[in-house]
């Protein structure tokens, strides 16, 4: 079985992916860490990440990396946004994602084009999102709990900038795909959203089974 989950920054879709990912005994990945693993490696080869040839020539990085916290911080993240905008990158990066779709058995995924692009047949969809403004609270508790002092309206800019470069790239824009169950976090406790991104998954795996 098959588990797309996408959706934009802050918005629940790792967490539910995780939990998803638990529940069916699932293999997961959090196919934005590949782009994270990328935007490092740009930052730590002082290269430009606008510059498509650089977030190219970053994209060898050993598996190792993923495990890496750096890859975790804002300003990796800001830089993600921008390099993963670019086809080449995407394109060096898909193989990777499909090969672990495909796995014997299946996976869990999660992030901005599973739905869409790397796995468009998959079992289950869920495309989670939430408001701008509650998703920068989320991300500035986060970023606070981690010692990184920065303003909430700081917060909420950056993922509204991240919003537009990802909605509005030519490549793999970020969006739900037609089949996908839309699940709005806002205002749900991380148990409520969990359980109610499984009971998505039941139905269309049994809309399946009978279609």
């Amino acid at each position: 079985m098959i588990i797309a989950v996408d959706g934009p920054a802050a918005s629940g879709k790792g967490t539910i992916a995780r939990a998803l990912a638990r529940h069916y005994h699932l293999p997961h990945l959090d196919t934005g860490l590949l782009y994270r693993a990328v935007a490092a490696t740009v930052l730590r080869e002082d290269l430009k990440p606008e510059r498509e040839a650089d977030a190219v020539a970053s994209c060898g990085f050993d598996d190792l990396l993923l495990a890496d916290e750096y890859l975790r911080t804002d300003e990796v993240g800001q830089v993600a946004s921008v390099v993963s905008a670019h086809p080449l990158v995407r394109a060096a990066l898909l193989q990777r994602q499909k090969r672990f779709a495909l796995q014997p058995g299946g996976a869990i995924l999660d992030g901005r084009d599973i739905g869409t692009v790397i796995a468009p047949n998959a079992d289950a969809k869920l495309f989670v999102k939430a408001t701008p403004t509650i998703r920068a609270q989320r991300r500035h508790a986060e970023l606070k709990k981690h010692g990184v002092m920065v303003s909430l309206n700081k917060v909420l800019a950056d993922i509204r900038a991240r919003d537009e470069r990802d909605t509005k790239r030519s490549e793999a824009p970020l969006l739900a795909a037609p089949d996908a169950a839309v699940l709005d976090t806002s205002f749900l406790s991380i148990e409520s959203a969990v359980q109610k991104a499984i009971e998505f998954v039941e139905k269309q795996r049994a809309a399946r089974a009978t279609g």
